[in-house]
């Protein structure tokens, strides 16, 4: 894990100084709303319908205890006991006092940590898979190349007035759990047939009124050059970009009006240009510093099979659920990745309690050398723990509500905070999601459905990601009343699709009924071994439409 260096603490140090000047001045009414909005958005801090809302950055996903248990102290002192946790790896507290924000960050920079770059027309908090350093087969571990980009993209001085917001993810494993070609920069680390470690680079990809999957721009860049080609991108992406309509001023409309060919040159021919000047050519000792950073635990010399884990499994019936769906198997003998889901069934998406978040840290401490992940489907994981503990962490999990056994199943949806919180959207998220969830408690059920991914956003702006659900539900506006538009056959992984919309939209008293209708479609459809996204890409839209519209 990444730790500040004199630089780091300063730069935190003396913005939280700065905002705690400019709060003073909009407090006292020196500073109005319309000129403190751009103060406040650099600090992650939003207004929303009731409250302002701050965004805390956890850099590609990746907590210490001690972090995590300030995060908890920040929901007890600032906000009403809790924290949701985002599809960006960050935590947002939705209740904090304005005059009181410079204080938290204060307390938050004592643990290196800032909301610095969480919101505005930046480059925002670099995003990788949350299995990263512990998955097998991973071809570097993508947390390394993550922390590069967050030190070259924080407070640069070209990008900090960018056309739009911008988001870059990556990943080091052949099956991508970032969600990679749904960011405006995706990367894949990849090796070439010399055995050389590069990235492949997908530029234009993201959400919202015009969605569109990442084109790829280049197969291969090598270590020391990716700062470069970066730096290239977004050169392009400034220069171009629309500055006189919000809605097109994503680089993913650039790429589109562009053209995917004559965007890769325009790249290329900015690049050659930076590489020449070998300003930002990344030199081997730098990177192996901050490689030092990310090195593997101490792991135990343990055997392949744990005996009491496996005892454990026989003798317990919910155990043994909860292994199947929430343990996925790690790089090294003994041990196994816990997956902890924050979607109780009824419960909000990703929100977990000062408590909760308390129990986290300390079976981090315990068990997990010391770590906490945040996924981009809302939920946590503990990413090194002997599976010779795996019941005992269990357990403790079981007495916080912390080990429903959901993880990619039907009631493990994704969902937007909605017009319970947010001033854009048009329809609530989480009252839905609440209600699917209990619909389909029955784990039985779940386990015969599969996995089955939904997502739920209040607004076009797409926070739930539900272009990529394969079952996404977004909320519209008609005449003052609520209603739930459904797409099928969306899909955020290697293989990413958007969804295709079934047809009208349902109000909300028919939502539950109208996925209900789906779910069984696709339960008569299914071939055996087959998963629902793959029974909607074999029979497509039309068996799903025609029961979905029978009356």
């Amino acid at each position: 894990m990444y730790r500040y260096d004199e630089f780091d603490h300063k730069i935190v140090t003396d913005r939280v100084n700065q905002f705690r000047g400019q709060v003073n001045r909009r407090v006292s009414g020196e500073l109005s709303e319309d000129a403190f909005k751009p103060l406040r958005l650099m600090n992650g801090v939003y207004l929303q319908l009731h409250a302002y809302m701050l965004r805390v950055a956890i850099p590609y996903g990746t907590l210490s205890s001690k972090q995590m248990r300030m995060l908890a102290h920040i929901a007890r002192k600032y906000d009403r006991g809790y924290g949701h946790f985002t599809t960006r790896q960050n935590i947002q507290y939705n209740w904090p006092s304005l005059d009181r924000i410079p204080d938290l960050l204060e307390e938050l920079a004592s643990v290196e940590m800032h909301a610095i770059q969480t919101s505005g027309n930046c480059i925002r908090n670099v995003t990788a898979d949350q299995y990263a350093g512990a998955i097998a087969d991973e071809i570097e571990d993508p947390r390394i190349i993550s922390e590069i980009i967050r030190q070259w993209s924080t407070f640069h001085p070209e990008f900090s007035y960018l056309p739009r917001k911008f988001k870059i993810a990556v990943t080091g494993h052949k099956n991508d759990r970032a969600a990679i070609k749904l960011h405006d920069i995706g990367i894949f680390i990849v090796k070439n047939d010399k055995g050389e470690i590069g990235y492949e680079v997908h530029v234009g990809g993201g959400q919202g009124r015009s969605p569109f999957i990442a084109k790829k721009m280049t197969d291969f860049v090598p270590a020391e050059k990716l700062l470069a080609y970066l730096e290239a991108v977004m050169r392009v992406y400034n220069m171009l970009g629309r500055r006189d309509n919000s809605y097109k001023a994503r680089i993913k409309i650039l790429v589109h009006e562009t053209g995917e060919a004559e965007m890769r040159r325009l790249i290329e021919e900015e690049f050659k240009k930076i590489d020449a000047s070998k300003m930002l050519s990344l030199p081997e000792a730098e990177l192996e510093r901050i490689s030092a950073y990310f090195a593997p635990p101490n792991y135990e010399n343990l055997p392949a099979q744990s005996d009491s884990f496996e005892a454990a499994k026989e003798n317990d019936t919910e155990f043994n659920h909860w292994v199947k769906t929430n343990l996925v198997p790690h790089k090294t003998p003994g041990y196994g990745i816990v997956n902890i889901s924050l979607k109780p069934i009824g419960g909000i998406p990703g929100d977990a309690t000062d408590a909760q978040m308390d129990v986290i840290a300390d079976l981090a401490e315990r068990y997990a050398a010391d770590e906490v992940r945040v996924t981009h489907e809302q939920n946590l994981v503990l990413p090194h723990v002997k599976l010779d503990d795996l019941k005992d962490v269990y357990d403790i999990l079981c007495a916080h509500n912390l080990a429903t056994p959901n993880i990619g199943l039907i009631s493990d949806s994704i969902a937007c905070p909605g017009l319970d919180y947010c001033n854009l959207a048009n329809a609530r998220s989480i009252p839905l999601a609440q209600e699917i969830s209990s619909h389909f408690a029955d784990l039985d059920k779940q386990y015969d459905i599969g996995e089955l991914k939904i997502k739920i956003s209040g607004c076009i702006n797409a926070c739930g990601h539900h272009h990529v659900g394969h079952i996404g539900i977004l909320g519209v506006d008609k005449k003052g009343t609520e209603f739930y538009q459904i797409s099928l056959g969306g899909s955020a992984d290697e293989q990413a699709s958007l969804g295709d919309i079934t047809g009208q939209a349902f109000t909300e008293d028919k939502v539950v009924g109208a996925i209900d209708t789906i779910v069984e479609t696709y339960l008569s459809l299914r071939e055996p071994e087959e998963r629902f996204l793959d029974t909607y890409k074999r029979v497509g839209m039309a068996p799903f439409k025609e029961q979905l519209y029978a009356d």
